[in-house]
Parts: structure tokens; sequence; C-alpha cells
């Protein structure tokens, strides 16, 4: 794919997210499926996962798909919602549902979602590649470990 190709490409999924980014999240869940992880345009399954949550008040299944980084075993999401004033739909589902199956390229896992507090949420808040975020908002945002469920 050609530099234009790929500016072409971003600049679609800018205007999709901007008027329906649920559609843009269903395309992107599927070309991740599809692909092991890899999706044009956002670093393969080294910087995103697939979360799926069950529905706060729903109790359906809802997936997700986010960056993340890794703490040891763990891996961390950020319920940034992009510095919204309200947190992702996804964070009320984990503290509502905190059992969730997660995604990385072609592996799939059952975890725990753990909402972080105190100088652990300090320590991982540090490693958030968009800082800018949390100065667009008056919430705290939420650091969320999801830790791999032992059989």
């Amino acid at each position: 794919m050609t530099d234009t190709d790929r500016d072409t490409n971003r600049r679609e999924m800018s205007e999709l997210y901007q008027s329906d980014p649920l559609e843009l999240n269903r395309r992107i869940v599927e070309q991740y499926r599809a692909n092991d992880g890899e999706v044009e345009g956002f670093g393969g399954s080294s910087r995103m996962l697939l979360l799926t949550t069950t529905g706060a008040r729903s109790g359906l299944p809802r997936t997700t798909p986010m960056m993340y980084l890794t703490d040891g075993e763990r891996l961390v999401v950020y319920a940034s919602n992009v510095g919204s004033q309200h947190h992702p739909a996804w964070y009320h589902n984990v503290v509502a549902h905190p059992e969730v199956t997660v995604e990385v390229g072609s592996e799939r896992f059952d975890a725990t979602a753990v909402v972080t507090s105190g100088e652990e949420r300090d320590r991982l808040w540090q490693r958030f590649p968009f800082p800018e975020h949390q100065d667009k908002t008056a919430r705290q945002i939420p650091v969320v470990a999801l830790e791999r469920r032992r059989a």
C-alpha cells in the first residue's frame, strides 16, 4: 500500500468515525478477526486488542477495539474516550461485569478487568501515549488492567 493509499484510508476512517463510530468499530473488529489482528492504519495486534464485555444494562456481549500496553503479564487499557466528559460504554460494562474476553491477534482468552487506583494507576497512567486526553476532561481517566484468568 502506498503512502497515498494509507492517507486515503485514514481520511475515510476519520470521516466514518465522525458520522458513525459504531460502524467504524464494527469494520475494525471484522478486519481484525479476518487478518489475525492486522487492521490497516492501526499498527497490528502489538498495539490493538479486542475487548468483549457484557453490557451493563443489556447483558449482551459488546466488542470494542482499543489500544493497549503491557505490564508484565497484564494488558492495560485506558478509558480515555478521547478526552470526552463521559466514560466509554465499555468501562461501565467492565465495572458491572469484570469477566471479559480479550483477543490479541489470533489468540483469545478470558480475563478479569481490574480498575486500578492510587499509585498503581498513576504509574500506569505515566505510560499512556495520549496524556492530552486528560486535559480535555474534568473526570479522571480510568486505567484498567486485564488479568488473564487461569483455567
